[in-house]
C-alpha cells in the first residue's frame, strides 16, 4: 500500500515535499511535457541519490568502506529507504503520465495519417477497364482423354459373394 501525504510529508523536508506533491494526481494532469520530463528527471536524481547513500551507509557498516563527513547520521536506515521509496512511487506516476501522453499523441498522429490516406483515396479517379471492343468466347473445355471403365453385370456383388461363400464354408468346417 502506498504511503499517505502525510507520511510523506513527515519523510520529505519542504523543498522535496513540493516536488512529491506535483507528482501526485490532480496537479500531475495539468503539467505539461516538458514540465514532466523534467519533474521525472528530478525524482530519479534523487532516488538515485537516496540509493546511493544507502548503499555506502551499508558498505561503511559492514566494513568495507570509510565513513565519510560527520560520525552522527541524521537518518536511520529504514527512514532513508521509506524516503527512496516515496521518490520511486512519484517517479511511477510520472512515468505513467509520461506515457499516457505519448501514447494520446502516437493516437492523434496515426488517425491524422489515416484521415489523409482516406481523403487522397477519395480523390483517386475510379479505375474501371473497359471491356473492349468485342466479347471474347474464353476458353474452351477440352473433352478428357480418359475413359471410365465399364463393369460386367457379372462382376457387381462378386466380391461380397466371395466372403459370403468363404464363411459359410469355415461354418461348415466346425
Amino acid at each position: 500500500m502506498g504511503a499517505t501525504f502525510a507520511t510523506e510529508r513527515r519523510l520529505l523536508a519542504e523543498d522535496e515535499i513540493g516536488q512529491v506533491i506535483r507528482s501526485h494526481y490532480p496537479e500531475l494532469d495539468e503539467l505539461g511535457s516538458e514540465d514532466l520530463v523534467s519533474l521525472a528527471r528530478w525524482l530519479r536524481s534523487q532516488h538515485g541519490r537516496m540509493r546511493d547513500t544507502m548503499r555506502e551507509r551499508r558498505r561503511i557498516h559492514r566494513g568495507k568502506a570509510e565513513a565519510r563527513g560527520s560520525a552522527t547520521e541524521s537518518a536511520g536506515e529504514r527512514s532513508m529507504a521509506e524516503k527512496k521509496q516515496v521518490f520511486a512511487r512519484g517517479l511511477k506516476r510520472v512515468n505513467a503520465r509520461i506515457g499516457h501522453l505519448r501514447a494520446e499523441e502516437k493516437r492523434e498522429r496515426a488517425s491524422a495519417a489515416l484521415r489523409g490516406a482516406l481523403a487522397r483515396r477519395g480523390q483517386e479517379a475510379v479505375h474501371h477497364p473497359g471491356a473492349g471492343e468485342t466479347t471474347h468466347a474464353g476458353m474452351r473445355p477440352l473433352p478428357g482423354d480418359h475413359r471410365r471403365g465399364i463393369i460386367t453385370g457379372g462382376r457387381i456383388g462378386s466380391v461380397s459373394q466371395a466372403g459370403r461363400n468363404a464363411q459359410a464354408a469355415r461354418d461348415r468346417r466346425g
